[in-house]
């Protein structure tokens, strides 16, 4: 029916759409109808392109293509390993994208990790995909037109839920969870829970309420560095809001995901992504950024939180926040 190609750095963005096309699928038959990819060769993605419905109903073909437009820096490359096809091989995709079957959705889908090389436009195969349904889903920047086009993103978040939010509280809200979509999703769907049953969100309420994990994130990742006097500066700036045991349980999931991620960096990106829960994007950035991270330290620092944890829950620790402080300077 439709050939849809998207592509970019923000991943959130990029899953609500494949999530849509999903929607479309008949529940009965959603299964047989289904199909993903990875950077399949030549035959095989000709071949998921010309397939027909297994049964009544649509089929939906996800074709997950980072793998095509990365650089080898090789001039004669296999089109066996999905990076390059050969002038002939891209006139046969072509001729077989139009001419899709009316039953037949297919999806192109290059996720990249944020702040890393952008998608080849130069490429013979994105021109082909760009004739059809393309959208780039780029990450919000945080400069003044970034910050405008994030505002208009909450508004249309907040009024799914049925939510209104007057631009002082959308700013607020972007300064406490900066760009990142997923946390402002969840975040807005607790802002729901606290104002029901009315739907007007408030200053007050995004102020108390809501706390970027990044912050947390960037307190776990100075920790996992053994950048101490970074992590003590966001943790002083974390206590201002947070309880320490608030603080402890993300720190918890942050090193254990990590901890999985480092035993199983022999496996592909796709295995990691399942086994810590993570999108592949995150997974393929932390791979490239946290390669200094050791596994005996993850698993020390780990030791020392559950330590910590328990004692304060025991009620064993006279000053929690010093106790956790104890832990990750130890």
């Amino acid at each position: 029916m439709a050939v849809y190609f998207f592509y970019g750095d923000e991943d959130y963005n990029i899953e609500q759409a494949v999530d849509n096309l999903k929607s479309g699928l008949d529940e009965n038959f959603a299964a047989m109808n289904l199909k993903i990819l990875k950077n399949p060769s030549f035959p095989d993605l000709i071949a998921a392109v010309r397939s027909q419905t297994m049964m009544f109903g649509k089929m939906l073909t996800i074709i997950k293509c980072e793998g095509y437009f990365l650089q080898s820096g090789k001039d004669n490359e296999s089109s066996e390993d999905g990076s390059k096809f050969s002038d002939s091989q891209c006139k046969e995709l072509s001729e077989a994208l139009d001419n899709n079957v009316e039953s037949s959705d297919i999806a192109f889908v290059a996720c990249f990790p944020r702040n890393g090389k952008k998608i080849d436009a130069r490429k013979k195969l994105f021109k082909i995909l760009s004739k059809y349904n393309s959208q780039e889903f780029p990450t919000f920047k945080m400069n003044y037109h970034g910050k405008q086009d994030l505002a208009n993103w909450i508004k249309k978040q907040a009024k799914s839920k049925g939510l209104t939010l007057q631009q002082d509280v959308i700013n607020n809200l972007i300064e406490q969870v900066r760009n990142n979509l997923r946390e402002l999703d969840m975040e807005l769907e607790k802002l729901k829970l606290i104002a029901y049953p009315k739907k007007n969100i408030t200053f007050d309420m995004v102020k108390d309420i809501c706390i970027t994990n990044e912050d947390i994130f960037d307190f776990a990742e100075f920790l996992m560095s053994k950048n101490y006097d970074g992590a003590l500066a966001e943790y002083r700036l974390l206590l201002d809001k947070k309880h320490p045991l608030e603080i402890l349980s993300t720190l918890q999931t942050t090193i254990r995901k990590r901890i999985l991620l480092k035993l199983n960096t022999d496996k592909s990106v796709d295995e990691i992504a399942k086994i810590t829960g993570m999108s592949t994007a995150q997974v393929n950035a932390i791979l490239i950024n946290t390669k200094n991270q050791t596994l005996k330290h993850l698993v020390h620092l780990k030791e020392n939180l559950t330590n910590a944890e328990y004692k304060i829950k025991s009620g064993l620790a006279a000053d929690s926040e010093g106790e956790l402080q104890n832990a990750f300077l130890r």
